[in-house]
């Protein structure tokens, strides 16, 4: 995936208000940044860290800049949780993720369960239906290994709940965590942060839900996926 515009470089001054943050560029002009991103965003809304932000034409948007990573120990974290999803579809439908080859059909955001919405539907005659719940990670608290959540996320706990169904009905359900980072080779649940969604975890992988992991390559002209990582669960 591309970014949406070339990035630009600035200082991360504070984020604030969950979806704010005050970026200093480089010729001195102080300017607020859109920050997709509802979690905690721990060790990455320190002010000082690189800031990297893309810019939109758009004259309806009420701001022009977009916080799209920080750079944290020489490497760059994506921060803006609205590109997973594509990043995920760019790579099923590039034949980069084995686990889930061999489907003929891909819909994004498919209804589903109770008020739900799938963020990948596979379809096939002969496989079937694979529901992929796409989930962003960015927290790394030890090194090497990455975190979700990074907040209590009583969403996400609903939607392991809706997974473990649709596997009851003949399904194949998977819950899919893509780490925008590229410093991390393991990935653990974070169950001081959110005891009930690793809860809901557990119930759902004994329920037959599967669980990969990739991380992602990240560059100042785009992201996309990686490579696999390890599962600590």
């Amino acid at each position: 995936m591309e970014w949406p515009s070339p990035l630009r470089r600035g200082v991360l001054l504070k984020r604030y208000k969950r979806f704010l943050a005050d970026i200093e560029l480089p010729d001195g002009e102080m300017v607020t940044a859109h920050c997709a991103n509802p979690g905690a965003m721990t060790g990455l809304k320190d002010p000082g860290l690189p800031a990297f932000l893309s810019t939109s034409d758009n004259p309806k948007r009420k701001l022009k800049f977009s916080l799209e990573a920080v750079e944290v120990g020489g490497k760059l974290v994506g921060i803006n949780t609205a590109h997973p999803n594509r990043i995920v579809e760019e790579a099923i439908t590039a034949g980069q993720v084995p686990e889930l080859l061999g489907y003929e059909r891909l819909r994004r955001e498919v209804r589903y369960g109770e008020n739900s919405r799938i963020d990948v539907l596979l379809e096939d005659d002969a496989k079937g239906l694979a529901y992929v719940e796409v989930k962003n990670v960015h927290l790394m608290r030890e090194a090497g290994l990455a975190e979700f959540p990074d907040s209590v996320t009583a969403r996400g706990a609903k939607h392991l709940v809706e997974l473990a169904h649709v596997v009851g009905q003949g399904h194949r359900a998977v819950m899919f965590y893509l780490v925008q980072r590229m410093d991390c080779d393991r990935l653990s649940i974070a169950a001081d942060i959110d005891k009930t969604y690793a809860e809901a975890l557990e119930m759902a992988m004994k329920s037959g839900v599967e669980v990969i992991a990739y991380d992602c390559d990240i560059s100042l002209y785009g992201i996309e996926l990686r490579r696999p990582v390890a599962l600590a669960l």
